[in-house]
């Protein structure tokens, strides 16, 4: 039973280590409002993770599956995430931007966890995984020991995501306080470039599964 924990735990690493959305919005927010940022987002990020799972049990994974629903997803998030990008550049460009040494307010928090829910479900090869290779483990689990093994699974891929995002947040919080204004804006517009990049990327690939549909 256990081999499931570690096996998703393992799983969860391969995924949350890649470059992607989440990771560029993680280091964004770490150097704006500290180490906890990755917890936060990493809650949010898995109360997604815990929807789809109840998604996917009461059979949404075949429609999640389909080029029709990753054409629609993709495209959709894809412009979640360049407006995402295009204000932060602006930001930066403007000089609009401040790293906060405070401590979190209530609101800060909030606006973590949910731009962890939004920064996630934007991204269309998420939701892929989750339909295609996640559904797998997923019945597999719940295959061989019913609800706990779904537990035990959950539990295992949601504390990779957590541990590594949290991670990655203390080791960009701790190098903020050396860098200078200017550097952090240049850090910021090209942060802002990437997740432009991929939301350009997620709207391209739409259009090519439309172009294939029609």
């Amino acid at each position: 039973m256990i081999q499931i924990f570690f096996k998703s735990l393992l799983i969860g690493y391969s995924g949350a280590m890649m470059p992607g959305p989440l990771l560029t919005y993680t280091v964004d927010k770490s150097i704006k409002s500290g180490p906890v940022t990755g917890v936060l987002i990493s809650i949010g990020h898995s109360l997604l993770e815990l929807v789809i799972v109840i998604l996917l049990l009461s059979g949404a994974g075949i429609f999640l599956g389909t080029e029709a629903a990753q054409m629609v997803i993709g495209f959709l998030g894809g412009i979640v995430l360049v407006y995402f990008g295009i204000n932060m550049i602006k930001d930066a460009y403007q000089n609009n931007i401040s790293i906060n040494i405070d401590a979190k307010t209530k609101k800060e928090s909030r606006n973590l966890i949910a731009g962890g829910i939004i920064v996630s479900v934007s991204n269309p090869y998420f939701l892929f995984w989750w339909a295609i290779v996640g559904l797998g483990l997923l019945l597999s689990a719940y295959t061989s020991f019913g609800i706990i093994g779904v537990i035990l699974f959950y539990s295992g891929h949601i504390l990779s995501d957590i541990s590594w995002y949290s991670i990655i947040s203390v080791l960009v919080s701790r190098t903020r306080k050396f860098i200078n204004q200017k550097v952090y804006r240049i850090v910021i517009a090209i942060l802002g470039a990437c997740l432009s990049g991929f939301g350009i990327s997620f709207i391209a690939d739409s259009v090519k599964l439309f172009i294939n549909l029609v």
